[in-house]
């Protein structure tokens, strides 16, 4: 009777895993969608003003700002940039909804490690070309299923001091990530940046067939590299405090 149940199970287990296999995908090229989540309100704590001030902008603003972006992908090139507009946002005043770095394209070429982004910052468009930022992600073994796909957690610093955690799935083969996040064993499904308060995680993956050509950004703006821009910021945001340096962080992402 003991030898029956356990054929049994054996059975089922191997049914299971063969279930399982089945429905795995793993997706060479294709489009995701991002909602990234600014907690206005922990922002707001950073900013060191009055109590009594933050609890009046509280009642007038949602607590998250949401915005959404698209990646499209092929094994060696991946290409985001702004996705639908979230009309919700238009609850919360322009001097406070305007975040640096938000329009954001971003090309990545993964296999030549190179990049080239365009960025609007303190009224100024830029055009940025660099190496594909070196990240020393360490991978743990926690997981989570995001937009359906299994993932595993890994952290890492960049910037010298702002935490990261991000969650990635082997089952999509390109080995990228929204904004510049990238060197991971597969695709980047979930960012977060806890003591920033903003999170990237997908929402949506679709399966779709991709032209590279397609993959590009416009030459438009100032162009600089990764330091100049990071110096011309510094320089421009010295007198700034926190403020400064949020906006410098934000912008370099």
């Amino acid at each position: 009777m003991h030898l029956i149940k356990n054929v049994a199970l054996l059975a089922l287990t191997m049914m299971a895993t063969r279930s399982q296999a089945q429905h795995a995908v793993f997706l060479t090229t294709g489009k995701i969608e991002y909602e990234k989540r600014l907690n206005l309100y922990d922002q707001m704590k950073d900013w060191g003003e009055d109590e009594s001030w933050s609890d009046v902008m509280k009642k007038a603003v949602p607590k998250f700002k949401i915005d959404y972006y698209e990646l499209t992908f092929t094994p060696d090139r991946i290409l985001y940039r702004p996705g639908r507009d979230n009309s919700d946002n238009n609850k919360i005043p322009q001097w406070m909804s305007e975040q640096p770095g938000e329009n954001n394209v971003i090309q990545s070429d993964l296999q030549d490690g190179k990049f080239a982004s365009q960025k609007k910052v303190l009224g100024q468009t830029f055009f940025l070309q660099d190496s594909l930022r070196k990240i020393k992600w360490k991978i743990t073994d926690e997981t989570r299923v995001i937009a359906g796909f299994p993932c595993r957690r890994a952290n890492a610093i960049v910037m010298d001091s702002i935490y990261v955690v991000a969650f990635y799935t082997d089952e999509i083969i390109a080995p990228g990530g929204p904004e510049s996040f990238t060197g991971l064993p597969g695709m980047i499904l979930g960012v977060a940046l806890p003591h920033q308060h903003v999170t990237w995680f997908a929402t949506k993956v679709q399966q779709v067939e991709v032209n590279p050509a397609t993959l590009t950004v416009q030459a438009k703006g100032k162009k600089v590299t990764y330091k100049s821009l990071l110096d011309a910021l510094k320089e421009s945001t010295k007198d700034w405090g926190k403020s400064g340096r949020r906006v410098v962080q934000s912008s370099m992402l």
